[in-house]
């Protein structure tokens, strides 16, 4: 038996809920933590996912903006987390604890700021924002709890390596690739022992994309992507990575995200 999980930004879980059903019907992860779902946790369309046999969700969510959510087949304990990052009551983390075949794992949940369109913080606040949010991430280990294993998924919304964009010299100066918040991003990743899983399975020279502008007109022709969305664990879970999928052809999909999911496959 194989535990996988995945991550999605989903652009508004209300609007996008049957992309969701087609998506855990097709796919069937047994968890998937969903971003950017734009929705009140007493407003969450929990029912369509219990009747499919996600019957333990966790929500952090607000009206209108950002909002993140956790929706497993497995328990999930009473330890969760909904952490204020930057202290500004933004919904865009929460973290469960799982267990499964003996392991007991830390997910987290993530939706990093965006940052807005000027790479300057001096000028731009929500930039500013973003490089404090990551700032503040850096305290996040991934080995904070004995007996405990971890893995974060998310938006991150930054694509820190160069062919994890569709031009790393045309991006430096765009808000989601600039050295700033790649070295920002990399330096969790490092601080914090996290491994990230996607980029062990496809090789740092390999394109790979997780996010298409809705300004595109074929996105899928001029395929002008980004890799914003990320699975990372602790490092004992490395040798138990068996596969990582994007979906990519959930882009094309009816009233689409601008993201697709990912999926992390385990053997145990």
């Amino acid at each position: 038996m194989a535990f996988s999980i995945a991550t999605w930004n989903i652009n508004s879980v209300r609007l996008r809920m049957p992309l969701v059903e087609h998506f855990l019907k097709t796919f069937a992860p047994d968890v998937l933590c969903l971003q950017e779902t734009k929705c009140p946790n007493d407003q969450f369309p929990s029912k369509p996912l219990k009747a499919l046999g996600y019957e333990h969700i966790v929500m952090h969510g607000q009206k209108g903006y950002h909002g993140v959510a956790t929706v497993s087949r497995l328990p999930l304990t009473e330890l969760v987390e909904r952490r204020d990052y930057c202290g500004v009551g933004d919904a865009r983390h929460v973290s469960v604890v799982l267990n499964h075949r003996g392991k007991s794992i830390r997910l987290h949940n993530f939706y990093v700021p965006a940052g807005g369109d000027e790479p300057d913080r001096t000028i731009n606040p929500k930039f500013g924002h973003k490089l404090d949010f990551i700032e503040e991430m850096k305290l996040l280990h991934a080995e904070a709890e004995a007996g405990i294993s971890s893995i974060l998924v998310g938006d991150l919304n930054i694509a820190p390596l160069e062919h994890d964009v569709w031009s790393h010299k045309q991006l430096l100066r765009i808000v989601s690739h600039t050295p700033i918040e790649t070295e920002g991003l990399i330096d969790v990743m490092t601080k914090g022992a996290w491994v990230d899983l996607m980029r062990r399975k496809v090789p740092a020279n390999e394109k790979l994309y997780t996010w298409w502008s809705y300004r595109s007109a074929d996105w899928q022709a001029a395929d002008k992507g980004r890799r914003l969305d990320h699975i990372w664990s602790s490092a004992d879970l490395e040798p138990h990575l068996a596969n990582i999928s994007v979906i990519r052809e959930a882009r094309g999909w009816e009233r689409p995200s601008d993201h697709v999911p990912v999926i992390a496959e385990f053997d145990f």
